[in-house]
C-alpha cells in the first residue's frame, strides 16, 4: 500500500483511454556551462563538496578517514538550507530530521569500534513523505490534513533501512496524496511543500510523485532517496531529474506504514545518481513481512545485494525487446532511443525490434477503476492504523479540503477523490472484473506473452519526454511514456538517463518479468557505463526563447 498514479496515468484515464563528475566538482561551474549551452543565465550557486558523490565514494570516504558521517549529514544539511530553502529554492525537501546528526554521531562510534552494518553505513537518506516514520518527522502525503501525524511504528522498510546505518535525513516533497487528487493538478505540488521545482531548468516540472526525491537526489542534497510507485511515480521524476530510478517487483518491498493509493500497484524504490547506488539501497529495502501480505511471495527471491549483478559486459548476448508503441511522441526523444539502440547493438546485445502489445489501449480505464476502489479502501485502512487520526475516511479528507479550500484547493480540485467516494467494496462485480482485465491485459497477454514469445531478457522504451513548464492553472503537460504495462502487471522497471534535449534529462527505461530485478539491473548497468550520460543539474532560470 503505498505511493500514486503520476500524470502518466492520468493523463491516460482523463483522455480515455552519467557520466559521474569528480567528487568535489564545482556546482557553478557546471551550472554556467549548462546556461551557455542553452543560451540563458544559471541561477548562482555555491560549490558543494560533494556534489555527484556516490555512496561508494561516500563509505569510502568514511573508511580513508575523509569524511565522518556527521559531517556528511552536516553538508547535505547545509547544502538544502542552500539551494532547497533558499538560492534556486527548489522546494523538494519538506522537512528535515532533527535527529539526524544524533544518529550520525551513533553510527559514527559504531564505526570506530570495528562495527560497520554494511554500505549504507553513514549514509543519508531522504524519504517520500508518505513513508511514515516514529520519530520527530510527521508523515503526511504533504496534506494539511495530516499535519502533525506521527505514526506509532516506522514503515517496514524505514526499519530496514535504519538497521542498515542508513541516516533518515527528512521528508522528501511530493505530490499531495501521491498525485491521486485531482485530474488537473501540478505534479510536485502539495499544500506543505509547495511547488517543487525541476533542478536542470526551474520553470520545468519535476514530474510526479516522487518529485522530491528525485529532484533532491539529481541536486545532491543526499546520498539516495527513497519513493514510491502506483504508475510512473519513481520512474517519471528519476528521468525528468536525469537520475536512476528503480520500481520493484510489487511484494519485493514491503508496503507496511506507507500512506497508499493502491495495494495492487504500490510499491517503494530507491532513486539514486548511479545503478550501483539504486542496487545498494534495493538490498536494504526486500525482506518479507508478516503485515504485508504481497511480500510472502518474494520468499527464496529476496536479495540483499543486488550490486552481485552488476556487470559492465551485461549486454553481452542480451535479448532485449523494443516497445514501439511507446515511441512515437517526441521525434528527439525517439532518437534518443535509436542512439541507445545501437550502443547495446554493438555491445553484444540481440536486438528484437519492433515488439507490439495487444489490446494495450483498454488497460487505461481498467485500471483507473481498480485505483479508485482500492484507494478509498486502502486509506481508510491507513488513516485507522493511526492512534487519533485528525481524518478517518476518504468522506473525511474531501470534506476537510473544502474546509480549507484557501490552503488546499486554491490551485486546482480533488475530482479524484470525489470519484473514489462513489465506489463500493472491493468485493464489487466491478472491480473483481476490473482487477482481472488488468492481470490478463498487463501480465497473461502482455508481458509475459510478448517476452515469451520472442525469448527475451528484457523490454525497452523511452520513459518519457523532456520536463514540461510547471502551469499550477492548467495542471500538468504530459507528452508520453511507458510506466503503465509494468505498474499494472506489478513488475519491475529501472530507468536510467540516456540523454538530454537541449539540457533536459530523458530515460531509458528497462523492464520485464516479475521478480527479473538482477538481469534488469545487469542490463541497465551495463548501459549506464557504457552510454554514461549522466549530468549534473545547471540549475538554468529558464530556456531561452
Amino acid at each position: 500500500m503505498t505511493d500514486d498514479v503520476t500524470i502518466v496515468s492520468r493523463r491516460h484515464f482523463v483522455a480515455g483511454a552519467a557520466v559521474a563528475v569528480t567528487a568535489l566538482a564545482c556546482d557553478r561551474d557546471t551550472a554556467e556551462q549548462a546556461a551557455t549551452a542553452a543560451g540563458t543565465t544559471a541561477t548562482s550557486v555555491p560549490a558543494f563538496e560533494l556534489n555527484e558523490v556516490s555512496t561508494e565514494q561516500l563509505e569510502e570516504g568514511m573508511r580513508s578517514g575523509r569524511w565522518t558521517a556527521r559531517r556528511i549529514t552536516e553538508l547535505y544539511l547545509e547544502r538544502i538550507a542552500a539551494i532547497d530553502r533558499a538560492g534556486p529554492t527548489l522546494r523538494s525537501v519538506i522537512e528535515t530530521n532533527p535527529d539526524a546528526l544524533d544518529s550520525a554521531d551513533q553510527l559514527d562510534g559504531e564505526r570506530r569500534s570495528g562495527n560497520v552494518r554494511g554500505p549504507l553505513h553513514g549514509i543519508p537518506i531522504l524519504l517520500k513523505d508518505n513513508v511514515g516514520t516514529a520519530d520527530r518527522m510527521t508523515t503526511t502525503a504533504g496534506s494539511f490534513a495530516l499535519e502533525g501525524s506521527v505514526p506509532a511504528q516506522d514503515a517496514f522498510i524505514a526499519q530496514k533501512l535504519r538497521a542498515a546505518g542508513a541516516i533518515l535525513l527528512g521528508k522528501a516533497n511530493l505530490s499531495e496524496w501521491a498525485n491521486f487528487r485531482s485530474t488537473h493538478s501540478s505534479s510536485g505540488w502539495s499544500a506543505r511543500g509547495g511547488q517543487c521545482r525541476n533542478p536542470y531548468v526551474l520553470d520545468r516540472n519535476p514530474c510526479g510523485s516522487s518529485s522530491g526525491s528525485g529532484a533532491a537526489v539529481a541536486a545532491s542534497l543526499c546520498g539516495a532517496a527513497i519513493g514510491t510507485e502506483t504508475d510512473g511515480s519513481i520512474v517519471c521524476p528519476s528521468s525528468a531529474s536525469g537520475i536512476v530510478g528503480i520500481k520493484p517487483t510489487v511484494g519485493l518491498a514491503s508496503r507496511t506504514g506507507i500512506i497508499p493509493i493502491s495495494h495492487s500497484q504500490d510499491t517503494a524504490g530507491p532513486l539514486a545518481r548511479t545503478v550501483r547506488d539504486g542496487a545498494v539501497l534495493l538490498g536494504a529495502l526486500t525482506g518479507v513481512d508478516p503485515h504485508d501480505s504481497a511480500t510472502a511471495a518474494s520468499g527464496e527471491r529476496v536479495q540483499t545485494d543486488y550490486t552481485q549483478y552488476l556487470d559492465a559486459n551485461g549486454l553481452q548476448g542480451a535479448r532485449i525487446g523494443v516497445a514501439r508503441d511507446f515511441f512515437g511522441f517526441n521525434p528527439g526523444v525517439d532518437a534518443l532511443m535509436e542512439q541507445a539502440i545501437a550502443l547495446m547493438s554493438g555491445r553484444g546485445a540481440v536486438i528484437v525490434d519492433d515488439v507490439k502489445f495487444q489490446n494495450r489501449q483498454d488497460l487505461n480505464g481498467a485500471e483507473f477503476e481498480v485505483l479508485l476502489y482500492d484507494f478509498k479502501a486502502d486509506i481508510a485502512a491507513y488513516l485507522g492504523s493511526l492512534a487519533n487520526p485528525p481524518v478517518r475516511t476518504l468522506a473525511d479528507l474531501i470534506a476537510f479540503n473544502d474546509s480549507n479550500r484557501d490552503r488546499e484547493l486554491a490551485w486546482f480540485g480533488q475530482e479524484i477523490f470525489l470519484d473514489a467516494e462513489t465506489k463500493g467494496p472491493l468485493t464489487s462485480r466491478e472491480y473483481v472484473a476490473a482487477l482481472a482485465t488488468c492481470q490478463r491485459l498487463a501480465r497473461v497477454e502482455g508481458i509475459d506473452a510478448v517476452m515469451d514469445r520472442q525469448r527475451l531478457d528484457a523490454l525497452i522504451s523511452p520513459t518519457g519526454g523532456p520536463a514540461w513548464p510547471t502551469d499550477l492553472l492548467n495542471g500538468d503537460h504530459y507528452t508520453g511514456g511507458s510506466s503503465t504495462l509494468a505498474a499494472v502487471a506489478g513488475y519491475p522497471n529501472i530507468t536510467v538517463p540516456a540523454g538530454d534535449i537541449h539540457g533536459l534529462p530523458v530515460g531509458i527505461s528497462f523492464f520485464g518479468r516479475a521478480w527479473s530485478e538482477s538481469v534488469l539491473l545487469r542490463i541497465a548497468y551495463a548501459f549506464e557505463q557504457a552510454s554514461t550520460h549522466r549530468q549534473a543539474p545547471g540549475f538554468l532560470a529558464t530556456l531561452a526563447v
